[in-house]
């Protein structure tokens, strides 16, 4: 039994304060992005040129990408992203790496990155997003087009650590 008289209501203890210093808000959070390198399976990997409309550095080369949706696993993303952007289903789908992208000093944007190698059939490829690529093309590993991506050699990195015998390709 509670012996506290009325007037002497238990209070719960004052709130902690706010991370964002009190405003309410949410403070940032990254966002988790699924990159994925796709190949044929017998050397050659696929980039794309991104276009006018893309996001950042539009006429550079890269690798694809896209978020995680909340409620996705990883390799229901990546296939759902190589479908959209490649118009090709994901025939094998491999985790390589992680990564923490950061962008900017002061940071403007951060993300973690999975990173992952997928093979799809070159007959099957074409561009899914005209208003983001504007090229797609085949490469030796260690031929890749220029310009290429800011965010590209740490990645490709990545895939060429997983492939047994590329130690020699595309320099960091």
């Amino acid at each position: 039994m509670n012996s506290a008289h009325p007037s002497e209501a238990v209070r719960p203890p004052a709130a902690a304060p706010l991370p964002d210093g009190g405003t309410g808000s949410r403070p940032k959070a990254p966002s988790v992005s699924c990159v994925f390198v796709c190949h044929d399976g017998r050397g050659r990997i696929l980039l794309a040129r991104r276009g006018a409309g893309a996001r950042d550095e539009p006429g550079v080369w890269d690798c694809g990408a896209g978020a995680l949706e909340y409620g996705e696993s990883f390799e229901t993303a990546v296939a759902r992203e190589v479908r959209e952007e490649y118009c090709a289903e994901a025939l094998e789908i491999e985790t390589i790496g992680v990564r923490n992208v950061l962008r900017g000093d002061p940071v403007t944007s951060h993300w973690v990155a999975v990173i992952f190698a997928v093979r799809v059939d070159p007959g099957e490829v074409a561009i899914g997003e005209p208003h983001k690529f504007d090229e797609l093309g085949w490469f030796a590993p260690d031929a890749p087009p220029a310009p290429l991506h800011s965010q590209f050699s740490e990645t490709f990195a990545l895939f060429r650590a997983s492939r047994p015998g590329s130690a020699s390709l595309l320099p960091e």
